[in-house]
């Protein structure tokens, strides 16, 4: 158990954005909110899942929508709340804990606000070990965890909570009221008891995200190499260095889609990289070859800085260092990869394994 104040959420969003595989919101946005909200009402407590008890009630909260849209819409900073009165009035129970639904982006930071409006404890831990795309692709789906009841709420104070049949309609129709409600909502959901949350989330992935995000300040600050620290961090590889050379990005369905090509500079000159994504980024071709698939994370970092780059901040003239990281090894499984394995968003191969 400790306390998160303002300062921890520099550390904390940096290394979500990197976690975030491009999507999740941006982590500049959710940090702010989310600070705003602690230094109005105090720091927020974080617990280990061990220190959750087994009969508590732990709710997701996330946000929904296009990245691309809360550059323009910031958030109110109230929608989380609301979506979770909204799913406690529904359930007839209160929440006693809140875990973030992806530690990417912005919305690894969004648990923060509503925490500390409740004076609620955030679970250190995640539904996914990065982020994706669509609201079924949970670890806690594998063992029979629900995403429904959910509730969504806007910035204009609506709120709409779904029953559905399946964690896929969940998505299809939680979806469709995002795109009328202005493609940026809130949503609570993916209800867990304290004695799911071992096997249904990815454990200390905030404390991951606060580690990494020091870890790439400390090394920038020592003139080292912060993509390399991150990397040595994470396990992961490096797949191209080079300079953002196109850039073809489009909102649709309540989703930022699109490729992006890199081309190579340095030891990676002549080669080129081509990055697909749906928020996230899922696919990465090195010279016409798949080198990384989801469900492993493909993160863009800024060559110099270390920082993370999202899908929406993606921008022609760009120095950037491509990673592959190992995803957590419940996504390998069958049920993993039919969730959020390549086939599924349609590209016509099945997992690839990183190799150097």
């Amino acid at each position: 158990m400790r306390e998160i104040r303002p300062e921890h959420l520099d550390d904390m969003a940096r290394g979500a954005g990197i976690l975030g595989t491009g999507g999740g919101g941006d982590p500049y946005v959710g940090k702010l909110l989310a600070q705003h909200a602690i230094r109005k009402h105090g720091p927020v407590t974080v617990v280990d899942i061990d220190e959750v008890p087994a009969d508590a009630t732990v709710v997701a909260i996330s946000g929904m929508g296009a990245p691309t849209v809360s550059l323009e819409k910031i958030p109110a900073g109230t929608e989380e709340v609301t979506a979770l009165r909204a799913l406690e009035r529904f359930l007839g129970r209160k929440a006693t804990h809140l875990v973030p639904i992806e530690v990417g982006g912005l919305n690894s930071m969004t648990p923060f606000i509503a925490a500390a409006q409740t004076r609620l404890p955030v679970v250190d831990g995640d539904a996914m070990g990065r982020a994706f795309p669509e609201a079924q692709m949970v670890l806690p789906g594998l063992i029979g965890v629900t995403v429904t009841p959910m509730a969504v709420a806007d910035d204009k104070g609506n709120t709409l909570v779904l029953e559905t049949v399946s964690n896929l309609w969940s998505e299809r129709l939680a979806r469709t009221a995002c795109v009328e409600m202005g493609c940026s909502v809130s949503c609570a959901d993916t209800v867990m008891r304290g004695d799911q949350l071992a096997d249904g989330l990815v454990p200390a992935t905030l404390t991951l995200a606060e580690d990494l995000g020091r870890t790439v300040r400390e090394a920038r600050a020592a003139h080292a190499d912060p993509v390399a620290a991150a990397s040595d961090l994470l396990g992961g590889i490096r797949l191209l260095t080079g300079k953002v050379a196109d850039v073809q990005r489009r909102t649709s369905g309540g989703f930022a889609r699109g490729q992006a090509r890199i081309d190579g500079l340095g030891g990676d000159d002549g080669r080129w990289l081509e990055l697909s994504f749906q928020n996230e980024h899922l696919l990465a071709r090195r010279d016409g070859e798949i080198v990384a698939t989801t469900p492993d994370l493909i993160c863009v970092l800024d060559t110099d800085s270390g920082e993370p780059v999202t899908t929406e901040g993606l921008r022609y003239g760009l120095r950037v260092t491509v990673l592959g990281v190992p995803c957590d090894p419940r996504w390998l499984t069958p049920g993993g990869l039919e969730l959020a394995g390549p086939r599924y968003f349609g590209y016509d191969t099945g997992h690839v394994p990183l190799s150097r």
